[in-house]
Formats: structure tokens, C-alpha cells, sequence
């Protein structure tokens, strides 16, 4: 059985740290060697491969893109191996001057202490409202 714990830890040490962009080199304790992301781009599901290293370049990216940006972890679900977050990205995007929020629900699947897959989902036609200045839909 999979301890829920060490679940629930690893995916917030990760959160804190590695995707927040506060500490992304933590990536190689707490990602496997290689990592199946499961992603939607254009209401297509894909799926990369992503090594730590990947990984922290990917986030180095984010905060090239944002800046100094906040993390709120909104909800955070475990269940033996997999967690459920859902957490909001605020930060000013450098080349709009825009302050915008972007949501992500996130499923991560953690084996032997490290995260070994997972699934993500972005309001990425929220974040081009925002970017773009378009009238948000109640």
C-alpha cells in the first residue's frame, strides 16, 4: 500500500520549491530520472517526456515569462500515490506589463518518493483574456 504521507510530501515540497520557482534545482530529489507529462495543447492530449534538469529549465522559463511570481496551492487531494492540485500562478507578465492569474489543476503520481508522471490541465483561454485584454465570461 501507498503511504499517503509521503505523497502529500513530496508533491508539496515540489509546489514550494521546484514549480514555484523558488528552488527548481530540488527537481532531481523529487522527480524521477524521466517523467511522463500528460498535457492538453488545443483541446489535444499529449504526452513528453521531462528529466529534472527539463524540468527546471522549464520553470527558469516561467519566471523569465513572469518574474517573481506567486504560487497558491487552492486544493490539494491525496489519495496512495496520486494527488490532486489545483493551485493559481499571479505574477506580471514581462512582456505585457499585465498582472494575471493562471489556474492549473494538476494530478501527480508519486512511487518510491518521487514523482514519476502526471497530468495537467490550464485555463489557457483565461490567461489570453487577461494577456490580451478580452472581456472575462461570468
Amino acid at each position: 500500500m501507498i503511504n499517503a504521507d509521503v505523497t502529500r510530501r513530496v508533491v508539496t515540497e515540489f509546489l514550494a520549491y521546484v514549480r514555484s520557482g523558488r528552488d527548481p534545482s530540488r527537481a532531481v530529489a523529487l522527480m524521477a530520472p524521466q517523467v511522463r507529462a500528460h498535457q492538453v495543447q488545443s483541446e489535444d492530449p499529449v504526452t513528453i517526456m521531462r528529466s529534472p534538469a527539463d524540468y527546471a529549465e522549464h520553470v527558469q522559463e516561467m519566471v523569465d515569462t513572469w518574474g517573481d511570481f506567486h504560487l497558491q496551492v487552492e486544493d490539494l487531494l491525496v489519495d496512495g500515490p496520486r494527488a490532486y492540485v489545483r493551485l493559481a500562478q499571479t505574477g506580471r507578465h514581462i512582456e505585457t506589463g499585465r498582472v494575471v492569474r493562471q489556474i492549473n489543476a494538476v494530478v501527480y503520481h508519486v512511487e518510491d518518493g518521487r514523482i514519476t508522471e502526471y497530468w495537467m490541465q490550464i485555463d489557457r483561454a483565461g490567461l489570453n483574456a487577461q494577456l490580451h485584454g478580452e472581456p472575462r465570461l461570468n
